[in-house]
């Protein structure tokens, strides 16, 4: 426990610029505060005691306003930065050194009692207010633009953007690690251009034989 958790303090410091020093960390950030919490409460829940492990689930969400169901499997260096508003349904299986912004909901699709919430892979980053629903599995390196929903699987060490999500290409490794936003490609827009270039070919050609 105490080893997860200086783990999960090195994150911190690693994936926040902001971050100055060990107090601050510890007594500062909730969503440092949540993935403490959560961790105690899913032991509990591994071992059936189902009701305490809600209470500290409840706890968590009031006190971070980051909501984390006690069943969801969470990996090593895992970090929430301005997490309010986060919400981790129960079946939710999440790997290591995952990165996750403020308003990201990892939701279910279905009633059923089995899986249904998503399984993200390693290395993974969640853009603020993204949304991803059901069953699916986002995969190892991969990044999820801010405000996406995602209904279907990502292949690893892909991209997704908007709504409903779809992967994109193109991106350098820097920009896939800062997970710059401003450089995420518009596959709607790119849509449009290429349609455009299509037509204006067709009409040069159609003029030719003129």
């Amino acid at each position: 426990m105490f080893k997860t958790l200086k783990e999960d303090i090195k994150t911190i410091f690693e994936k926040d610029p902001a971050a100055r020093n060990f107090i601050e960390v510890l007594l500062c950030y909730p969503g440092l505060h949540a993935i403490i919490l959560h961790r105690i409460a899913h032991k509990l829940y591994t071992k059936k005691h189902f009701t305490i492990a809600r209470i500290i689930s409840q706890l968590n969400r009031h006190f971070t306003g980051i909501e984390i169901h006690p069943g969801a499997k969470i990996g090593r260096n895992f970090f929430i930065d301005h997490g309010m508003g986060v919400v981790v349904g129960e079946t939710t299986e999440i790997g290591d050194n995952v990165l996750m912004y403020k308003g990201v909901v990892l939701g279910g699709t279905t009633l059923s009692k089995g899986k249904r919430h998503p399984t993200i892979g390693n290395n993974v980053v969640i853009g603020s207010n993204a949304i991803v629903l059901g069953a699916i599995k986002i995969g190892d390196n991969a990044r999820v633009g801010a405000g996406s929903v995602v209904l279907k699987e990502v292949p690893n060490g892909a991209t997704v953007v908007g709504v409903p999500g779809r992967v994109v290409v193109g991106f350098s490794q820097e920009d896939l690690n800062k997970l710059e936003h401003s450089k995420l490609p518009d596959p709607i827009a790119e849509g449009f251009d290429l349609l455009a270039k299509r037509i204006d070919k067709l009409e040069t050609e159609i003029g030719k034989k003129k």
